[in-house]
């Protein structure tokens, strides 16, 4: 399975859905013609690149210098620099307000088949969207690709090898997610991947609004379930609500934004979405057992002591 290399610079557009021109669009010498199937490495530097990405497409996310920007249909998040996003729900495009580096690897599902292909039952062999920081030797594959793009003859030889580590690498980072599946929903494992996605779509939503309460509703729909089904589903598979997965990512903001900056408390109540300062004040103490000043006092205690 070939790898087709594209290396865009300053404010250059790259569209890789069908029939696009797969070169970037301020290369008016470049002939027009069809995205050619396979995966594509994606190697961007400076400010204002874009690159647009279909549906139905598994990619993945490297910023090695500088925070990414990606947007999908219903959110927009930094990626910041050493972390990796592994994406397939949808349309997503990326930008970068800030010169910033950065490496996608992506294509259709079906060109990564050979790759994924040989995974232990019954887990499948999906990859499923995820973020976090990037394994070492994930990002030094991703990198070694990337040099490749100039010697095809060498990359024909030893990237399937690389893209089948990198594969495996990627899978044993989401081995607890991956066994999840067998809480889903769903006769066959392909059913149970569906509503793995499904869930998994929630979760971005919730992870990427902090400072708003989504409403069930929104998520529900985002899901194609009805609220009190999609809360039921996803207790069954995460042992909580989604309504408690976002109260626990606001207590951990909350702890964070206590123990390590210095923002007076009545902007952290602005930041994560208290009504108000007593609000939040009594939900620190609830789940932490100090009020907020003690935690900080503990902290700079800490600090002085070390």
């Amino acid at each position: 399975m070939s790898v087709h290399h594209h290396r865009i610079r300053f404010a250059e557009h790259l569209d890789l859905g069908p029939g696009a021109n797969p070169g970037p669009s301020l290369d008016l010498n470049r002939p027009w013609s069809p995205t050619p199937a396979g995966l594509h490495l994606v190697c961007a530097s400076g400010r204002a690149v874009q690159l647009d990405l279909p549906a139905g497409w598994l990619s993945l996310w490297l910023p090695l210098q500088g925070p990414l920007r990606l947007e999908a249909a219903d959110s927009a998040w930094d990626l910041g620099p050493g972390h990796l996003q592994v994406w397939r729900d949808g349309r997503v495009r990326s930008g970068a307000r800030s010169p910033c580096w950065w490496l996608c690897l992506c294509g259709p599902e079906a060109a990564w088949k050979p790759h994924l292909a040989g995974a232990p039952q019954p887990l499948g062999s999906e990859l499923f969207p995820w973020e976090g920081v990037a394994p070492r030797d994930a990002r030094r594959l991703l990198v070694r690709l990337a040099r490749l793009g100039a010697r095809p003859a060498e990359l024909a030889v030893s990237g399937p090898t690389l893209l089948r580590t990198l594969a495996e690498l990627l899978r044993e980072e989401q081995r607890e997610l991956l066994e999840r599946l067998a809480r889903c929903s769903g006769r066959t494992l392909r059913r149970r991947q569906q509503t793995l996605l499904r869930l998994l779509r929630v979760q971005h939503l919730i992870r990427r609004h902090p400072d708003v309460r989504l409403d069930l509703g929104r998520l529900a729909r985002s899901a194609s379930y009805s609220p009190c089904h999609l809360i039921r589903i996803y207790r069954d598979v995460f042992d909580e609500t989604p309504t408690e997965y976002a109260a626990r990512l606001r207590s951990d903001r909350a702890w964070r934004m206590v123990r390590d900056t210095r923002m007076p408390v009545c902007e952290i109540t602005e930041a994560l979405g208290f009504e108000s300062q007593s609000a939040f004040c009594r939900a620190f103490k609830n789940s932490f057992g100090v009020t907020a000043t003690q935690a900080r006092r503990a902290e700079a205690a800490r600090g002085r002591a070390a």
